[in-house]
């Protein structure tokens, strides 16, 4: 009985997680591709190679940990 009272609580708490987790993965995605472009932008540089290719490797890498 305790169990049946409580499954709206615990649907609610689980739809909560649900939206928290797809919204740490979107912006997870988002902030890896504006590291992306910024690294793109620097690598376009000779003097900022240095630091333009880890941050693009970093920001793609962040990419497909949000969608994957």
């Amino acid at each position: 009985m305790g169990n049946l009272l409580a499954w709206p609580f615990v649907a609610l708490w689980r739809l909560v997680g649900l939206v928290l987790n797809l919204t740490g993965r979107l912006v997870a995605v988002i902030i890896g591709l504006v590291l992306a472009l910024v690294g793109a932008l620097l690598t376009a540089t000779v003097i900022g190679s240095v630091l333009g290719i880890p941050l693009l490797i970093f920001g793609g890498a962040l990419i497909l940990r949000g969608l994957f």
